[in-house]
């Protein structure tokens, strides 16, 4: 068949299939019409405009990740790598390695206790749950490597009212305003120093049913903790954490809805999320 031949043959082929499209779309319109005035379509006109004017202020908790976001052992968390380039091949690709724990991440029961709970099998009930944030940012002002203790969490409950079931309790130090400057990470001489849970907190924590925790700092565990106490004794309880968080300053000590975006690798131990607050 000749080119010219071919090209009309496509650009007929093209005009009818947009005629019958169109044809269709009519016939779909019409047909919405007439059911939405015979109160039919009402249901389904509806259902998208509600779902559209939530209520409520969205905040991401999630800081942005690079490979010079501060890490635990300061090695960079992402490196990217051109796999597809827009110029030679029309559309961009990266070729992604990522460390598990860096960035805005999870911490499952798996990191730390064996045969644990993994990211993929966390149970997504407790991935959407009522945020309750204890603030010890005067705490951390005065000592870098500052806890929440019980009795914080005991004054929190004394303000507030009861932790509800499935929450997460997250620690505000101020830290968050820090990254990525490597003062998120540690002093001036190297040494790693930053506010986290004390485990008398987490112990009481355990109590109320709460199902996880969260810092705005690199570990659930303070900077200068000598044996990982908290990751040793909640994690193995069949809870998570989520380290790293930001714009905790942005939400109330309790209302807050928080969705976490947790990854699904099979038999991850946790991984890079995406972390928002609806308030």
């Amino acid at each position: 068949m000749c080119n010219a031949c071919l090209i009309e043959t496509i650009k007929s082929s093209m005009l009818s299939r947009r005629s019958l499209f169109t044809g269709a779309a009519a016939a779909t319109a019409t047909s919405l019409a007439t059911g939405l005035a015979a109160g039919l379509g009402a249901g389904l006109i509806g259902a998208r405009p509600a779902l559209a004017q939530v209520a409520g202020k969205v905040v991401d908790l999630t800081h942005t990740y690079d490979g010079d976001f501060p890490t635990f052992d300061g090695k960079p968390g992402i490196l990217y790598e051109v796999d597809k380039d827009f110029a030679a091949d029309g559309y961009h690709l990266f070729k992604l390695t990522i460390f598990e724990h860096t960035g805005t991440h999870i911490d499952t029961p798996l990191h730390f206790s064996e045969g644990g709970t993994s990211v993929d099998a966390l149970p997504v009930e407790n991935l959407v749950c009522p945020l309750c944030i204890v603030d010890i940012t005067a705490k951390a002002a005065e000592d870098a490597n500052a806890t929440v203790e019980a009795e914080d969490i005991e004054a929190w409950i004394a303000a507030n009212g009861e932790i509800p079931a499935g929450a997460c309790m997250a620690m505000r130090s101020g830290w968050g305003a820090r990254a990525p400057d490597a003062s998120f990470r540690n002093t001036p001489d190297g040494t790693l120093a930053f506010p986290g849970f004390g485990k008398s907190a987490t112990d009481l924590l355990m109590d109320t049913g709460a199902a996880s925790i969260g810092v705005d700092t690199l570990s659930l565990d303070p900077g200068n903790s000598p044996d990982f106490a908290v990751h040793y004794s909640w994690l193995p309880s069949g809870r998570f954490g989520i380290e790293a968080l930001a714009n905790l300053d942005q939400l109330p000590p309790t209302g807050a809805t928080l969705f976490i975006g947790a990854p699904k690798h099979r038999g991850g131990t946790g991984g890079p999320a995406r972390v928002l607050a609806l308030i």
